[in-house]
């Protein structure tokens, strides 16, 4: 099942494209790039997120993002 998003799929689209631009840019190697997205997420988690919740919106993203890459790799 698809995981559906409060947010419109143009303005996710359009925060995707910029931050892809920037890596595009520094000419990003993918490790990199993944090291510095995983420092961003723990950021946004620790500054954003009540200390009681940090662990399970972390649990939470992780198993989206595995469900997500196992997904694009059966299509």
């Amino acid at each position: 099942m698809p995981i559906l998003s409060k947010y419109d799929e143009a303005r996710q689209e359009k925060l995707i494209s910029g931050i892809l631009d920037i890596f595009s840019a520094d000419e990003s190697p993918s490790d990199l790039a993944l090291m510095t997205l995983g420092n961003v997420t723990t950021h946004i988690i620790h500054h954003h997120v009540a200390a009681d919740k940090r662990a399970a919106i972390a649990k939470q993203f992780g198993q989206i993002l595995l469900q997500s890459v196992a997904n694009s790799s059966e299509k």
